[in-house]
């Protein structure tokens, strides 16, 4: 299926591009965060923390709905999902 992968701030600059649309098999938000980690080598880390949870304060909404309020990185995936990717921010 074919979704469609926001990425913001330092994201971004990782990838090189603010939207991708990514072909992808995984079914759910936590397969395909570790399929851009693979495929994105320097966000490794920066999606997943070490257990099973998103990494630091990050942020991943579902067609605007955050994960954590659907069925976190068990929320399915759907063909044309948008997929928005926010970093932690720090400073004030």
């Amino acid at each position: 299926m074919e979704l469609e992968c926001v990425f913001f701030g330092p994201f971004r600059d990782v990838v090189g591009e603010k939207t991708v649309r990514y072909e992808t098999d995984a079914e759910t938000v936590g397969d395909l965060l570790v399929e851009l980690e693979a495929a994105y080598p320097r966000l490794e880390g920066d999606l997943l923390d070490d257990g099973d949870g998103l990494a630091g304060d990050t942020v991943v909404t579902k067609d605007q709905k955050n994960v954590v309020h659907l069925d976190g990185l068990e929320t399915a995936l759907e063909t044309d999902t948008v997929l928005r990717l926010v970093p932690s921010v720090y400073g004030g």
